[in-house]
């Protein structure tokens, strides 16, 4: 019996491909790979030049949150759309279109003359470069036979896991050698062999530019309103104190209409513009809801480590690229025995072996101390890499397994949208953990620590006696021996709170292990036999 994705019931609009595969496709597909790899890269790369764009663009932190903010609405917002736009413009053209603007706006990003047009600019360069990740992932599911898929699936898990380790490390060596604006003009390196990969290897498609006209238009505003709206309340919420604010609340609310009114005008549309019923396939859900898990795990991950580097351990920012590196190296090696080995074994054993790696490298970042730096973190890093790909592969297969070829644009925008969706959840998740275990660390340690107690009159005693002999007089030493003590009290509070959302990480993956058996026996095809 065939594969349901090498049946004859595809669409039109995407045709059955042969086993044999070309040069030009493989071209078509290394080059949609390099276009997602600068799509997730520049969701997080921003994020070590920050301090220099914000100095630059004379904005405080808080405004500087949406710099990043504009990035993903937009980018969430296009991810579901890029089925129906590629089946209006065809691959070709659209991925040529979207990838050409999107290093316009790039460039554009780079020439930002105040904090105002950066929103604008990153908010259309996310628009325009969001749609780079989904069409990734179908090209490998319409231009590849099932038999070399594992490899094309291999590939783009590397573009998904590598991606968010590299983000801070090269914005941080970037920024450092040659300025901020260097971290958006370097796009055009990737950009430009991406449109030549599409134009040599991808044939000509008719616009079907009715399709357009007669979209479900209803539900795209739902989607639109509900993503954004949940993006905004899950990037903002922490920074305005979640429902204390009326900004949030309001934004909670659009978010809840946006997502019921999509699901409703879905369910009820005969065609609507993306399938949300590919969501009550088991497979597929289980699939979907693990690489949201593993989305919180990637970014939250790499969210928390360069934050402990520089504010604990006190690393430039390319200092924290040569940690973070670490976890990006060995997966180049890892990948493709991994693809070979997912013909061959059960998926559901190499993904629970994926998140058992890297549920327990977030568990031994959880008892790090204050001197915790590049030596004690390169192997929970290396671990890290390990893990990573057994779980973005397999999840991969897990996702497209009995989905038929008219569907797979739509399964590869909602495998996509929940895996960044789960990373924003977990990036908030993570800061309102950071700041409240912060807070409730402090509390603990400052009880503990008794101002009668000799061992704490001791302390204050050696500190004062250290600062009288760097010249202050007794009042003023012992003023600054108080702040030392409580300058020591919040860093260790700090520590134990990194510590605290490592150990929450880690628990979470470990226990996707359970619901991962949910999903039904599978091998890739290609070695082993197996997906039937």
């Amino acid at each position: 019996m065939s594969s349901p994705s090498t049946t004859p019931a595809a669409s039109p609009a995407f045709p059955v491909i042969s086993e044999k595969v070309s040069g030009r496709t493989w071209l078509a597909v290394a080059a949609g790979m390099l276009g997602a790899f600068m799509a997730v890269l520049d969701i997080q790369i921003t994020n070590s030049s920050l301090k220099d764009i914000l100095g630059s663009l004379s904005a405080t932190q808080e405004e500087g949150s949406w710099i990043s903010t504009a990035y993903l609405v937009a980018e969430i917002i296009v991810i579901p759309l890029t089925a129906l736009l590629a089946r209006v413009f065809g691959l070709r053209t659209y991925m040529i279109g979207t990838t050409a603007f999107f290093l316009l706006f790039s460039t554009l990003c780079g020439t930002a003359w105040n904090l105002e047009s950066m929103i604008v600019f990153r908010m259309l360069q996310g628009f325009t470069g969001g749609a780079l990740i989904p069409m990734a992932f179908t090209l490998v599911m319409l231009k590849l036979p099932p038999s070399k898929r594992a490899v094309g699936m291999a590939i783009f898990g590397l573009t998904a896991t590598l991606a968010p380790a590299m983000g801070p490390t090269l914005g941080g060596y970037l920024s450092e050698l040659y300025g901020w604006p260097s971290i958006f003009y370097i796009n055009w390196v990737p950009g430009v062999l991406l449109i030549v990969g599409m134009i040599y290897g991808l044939d000509k498609e008719p616009m079907k530019l009715e399709m357009f006209w007669k979209a479900d238009w209803l539900g795209i505003f739902f989607m639109a309103l509900g993503l954004g709206c949940l993006t905004i309340f899950l990037e903002e919420g922490n920074s305005k104190d979640w429902f204390d604010s009326g900004f949030i609340i309001t934004f909670a609310a659009l978010a809840l209409v946006g997502i019921l009114g999509w699901v409703v005008t879905s369910a009820t549309r005969a065609e609507p513009f993306v399938n949300l019923a590919l969501y009550g396939q088991r497979n597929f859900l289980v699939a979907t809801v693990l690489s949201a898990v593993t989305g919180m795990g990637l970014y939250g991950s790499a969210f928390l480590l360069p934050l402990f580097l520089g504010q604990i351990a006190g690393y430039s920012p390319m200092q924290i690229g040569e940690v973070i590196m670490w976890v990006g190296l060995p997966q180049l090696f890892i990948m493709p025995f991994v693809a070979k080995l997912s013909s061959k074994v059960d998926n559901r054993i190499l993904c629970s072996f994926g998140l058992l790696l890297f549920g327990g490298s977030c568990m031994m970042n959880a008892y790090m101390d204050a001197s915790t730096g590049y030596d004690q973190l390169l192997w929970s890093q290396v671990v890290r890499a390990l893990g990573q790909p057994f779980v973005m592969l397999t999840l991969s297969n897990f996702a497209m397994k009995g989905i038929a070829p008219k569907d797979m644009p739509s399964a590869s925008s909602l495998f996509n949208m929940t895996r960044n969706l789960g990373g924003s959840i977990g990036i908030a998740l993570l800061a309102t953990a950071l700041s409240t275990r912060e807070h409730f660390h402090s509390q603990r340690l400052g009880e503990a620590i008794n101002a009668y107690s000799s061992a704490t009159q001791l302390r204050i005693d050696q500190l004062t006696s250290s600062f009288m002999a760097k010249g202050y007089d007794a009042v003023t030493a012992g003023n600054q021996a108080l702040q030392a003590i409580d300058g020591i009290v919040r860093r260790e509070a700090y520590v134990m709170a990194y510590n605290d959302g490592f150990f929450l990480i880690g628990a979470i993956l470990l226990a996707c292990i359970v619901p991962l058996w949910l999903a039904d026996k599978l091998k890739a095809p290609g070695g082993g036999g197996g997906g039937h």
